[in-house]
């Protein structure tokens, strides 16, 4: 449990960190090109989700945002994951999805300023990549190390032999 915390609270510090350096930095220049017209640094105040959907709706965020929190929380308290991947996927979601709270109770919006510009992405943060990385986490675990699939994989080997 002691990683599980400390995972989540270092994501939530690192999001914040990286914001409050958005702010100070960011809002004087407007972009800053780490490698040009790929990956830029770009000061956005995003009222809305992912891709700015949903503009001007905090209020639904924040009810989502807290059932997620309070719901992964409380399963982990309820049911210790006792595999790492389910572990930190989770607390990245946890961690991702209170550095964004923070921002939108606060602010009114969330900070973001990673701009790939390669593929025409959407601005985002730090907490967006940490839940972003913890949902593939979880997904690894489902696919690979879960019950079901650990089961699934035995019946195959049963089939085919």
């Amino acid at each position: 449990m002691l990683l599980w915390i400390l995972i989540t609270v270092g994501t939530v510090i690192l999001d914040q960190l990286t914001k409050f350096l958005a702010v100070e930095y960011l809002t004087k220049v407007s972009t800053i090109p780490i490698i040009e017209n790929v990956i830029h640094l770009t000061y956005l105040e995003n009222t809305g989700a992912a891709f700015g959907i949903l503009k001007n709706h905090r209020w639904i965020f924040l009810v989502i945002s807290t059932v997620a929190i309070i719901a992964l929380i409380t399963y982990m308290l309820k049911f210790p994951p006792k595999n790492k991947w389910l572990s930190v996927g989770l607390s990245f979601i946890v961690g991702g999805g209170i550095g964004n709270m923070i921002d939108r109770t606060i602010l009114g919006y969330v900070v973001d300023f990673i701009d790939f510009r390669l593929i025409n992405f959407a601005i985002f943060n730090v907490a967006d990549s940490f839940v972003c990385i913890g949902a593939a986490l979880v997904l690894i675990y489902v696919f690979f190390f879960s019950e079901d699939a650990k089961k699934g994989a035995e019946n195959d080997a049963k089939r085919d032999s």
